[in-house]
């Protein structure tokens, strides 16, 4: 259960290192020695200035080689006594790996990763040592938000730990419309966080079962994250969509029970809310094994009506967030084969989803409230769930939306530029959102799915219309395909 796209996504998120330098990450000045220096005159500069390497250079201040402090402990082991007198020319490690100082730092970052090294050696366009780039120095200056994010969720002890890493997705996602990432791009990360934010809350709450009594679960088990989570599609204002598949039985729920609301509870405390639609693991009809999980998707096979459907479309897009992945793949499996074979199933929810209509007057205006319209309902709903529908026909098991339509492209179920343009639209509609989510962050404004079309410029503006004109039109193209699964 991949997402190629939000992989993608992902990779471009870290924009430091195409932005910035080598001179901006090194070490300066450079501590250099010359060949001829001994060991014992190494290891009392090393230890006075607090570094752990020197650089051996030539006359010209060229490297030729480095010492670092193992080296210096191998020299004794191999010298004994002697050791101190030895000259580092004899001890270095040569050839030194070199990169140019007006070097982006990717490059910096990739060669260090090639040659499994932890140092390189900054040289100015004469080939003199200016400075030193070290793999910690690195991950001090790399994408610090989101590393810090991340750190803080993987050593947060409770719902107050996880609100504090949560409360810095917005300044994170300044920092990434500053650097030009993608709207997805940015979801996709805001995802992610979710999903650590939803593992470490399931992690904490099996900890405090066990000191509680409850002992250790009674059968490996999986918690899966639904609807955008499992798109990997996202924003700030998300709310818990979540279940667990576990390898117990009937007797064992309550434990499950149990885990599902002390997790559903702490996410809710750290501003994960709960579900309105109770869409969540503390509830009984989202904990089941994997038979229970295959006869609850055959019942919505076989009666695919009322609400009922819109709990089809958030678990369709499940991926697993913690525990037993081999569980969740199993869901995925027999969702697959089943839908696929289930024309009325398929057709059922493309009607269902293809009622929302574009909220564009009879003059291609906006048709707002208040001044403002809603962008996930009238937008990325529908354009979401056609998608959703054509995979689930073609067994395509991607969740993401961009995956699907790569995929559909790449199986021959829908043109390529048709594909991208569709994209073209999720992207614009994720980054309108994005934006408007932010401005009303900073005004002090509750966040929501609603935006105000006047923010926009005139080409946004008209590139929306055009968006919600091609999503009336796929939705059209996927009822009709379904029409005839």
């Amino acid at each position: 259960m991949t997402d190629t796209h939000a992989d993608t996504s992902l990779a471009r998120i870290e924009s430091f290192p195409y932005r910035h330098r080598v001179s901006a990450v090194m070490g300066a000045p450079l501590a250099v020695a010359r060949p001829g220096t001994t060991i014992a005159e190494a290891a009392r500069r090393m230890s006075g200035s607090g570094i752990s390497s020197l650089v051996v250079a030539d006359e010209a201040g060229r490297p030729v080689g480095i010492v670092t402090e193992r080296d210096v402990l191998k020299a004794v082991a191999a010298h004994g006594n002697s050791a101190a007198d030895v000259p580092l020319g004899m001890v270095m490690s040569s050839p030194v790996a070199t990169v140019r100082d007006d070097a982006f730092v990717y490059l910096a970052m990739g060669r260090m990763d090639r040659l499994k090294v932890r140092h390189l050696v900054a040289v100015d366009e004469a080939g003199a040592g200016i400075g030193m780039v070290t793999a910690r120095g690195l991950l001090r200056q790399r994408a610090a938000t989101a590393l810090m994010i991340g750190d803080e969720v993987n050593v947060a002890t409770g719902p107050e730990d996880l609100a504090a890493a949560r409360a810095k997705l917005p300044e994170l996602a300044s920092e990434l419309i500053a650097d030009g990432v993608e709207g997805l791009g940015i979801a996709a990360v805001t995802s992610s966080v979710l999903r650590d934010l939803t593992a470490r809350a399931a992690e904490l709450a099996q900890a405090a079962m066990a000191e509680d009594g409850w002992g250790t679960a009674p059968a490996p088990y999986c918690v899966l994250l639904l609807g955008s989570g499992g798109r990997r599609e996202s924003l700030f204002g998300a709310d818990q969509d979540n279940a667990i598949v576990h390898a117990g039985s009937a007797a064992d729920d309550p434990w499950y029970a149990e885990l599902g609301a002390r997790m559903c509870d702490m996410l809710h405390e750290a501003g994960i809310p709960n579900c309105h639609g109770g869409v969540m693991a503390r509830n009984p009809e989202w904990r089941n094994t994997v038979a229970g999980w295959s006869e609850r998707i055959a019942r919505w096979i076989r009666e695919p009506q009322g609400s009922e459907l819109l709990n089809v479309h958030i678990f369709v897009d499940f991926r697993p967030a913690y525990g037993d992945r081999a569980l969740a793949r199993a869901v995925r499996e027999s969702l697959r084969d089943q839908a696929a074979r289930s024309p009325h199933f398929l057709h059922a929810m493309a009607q269902a989803a293809g009622q929302i209509r574009a909220p564009l007057g009879l003059f291609g205006q906006f048709v707002t409230k208040d001044g403002r319209l809603d962008l996930k309902t009238s937008g990325l709903l529908p354009l979401t769930a056609a998608v959703r529908m054509l995979a689930l026909k073609h067994r395509i098991e991607a969740t993401g939306t961009g995956e699907r339509l790569a995929r559909l492209t790449a199986g021959g179920h829908m043109n390529a530029d048709e594909a991208q343009s569709f994209r073209d639209n999720h992207e614009l509609m994720v980054r309108t959102l994005v934006r408007q989510q932010l401005a009303d962050l900073a005004a002090g404004l509750p966040l929501s799915n609603r935006i105000d079309p006047k923010r926009l410029g005139k080409a946004d503006r008209a590139r929306l219309k055009g968006a919600f004109k091609s999503i009336n039109a796929l939705t059209w193209v996927m009822q009709n395909a379904l029409s005839t699964v």
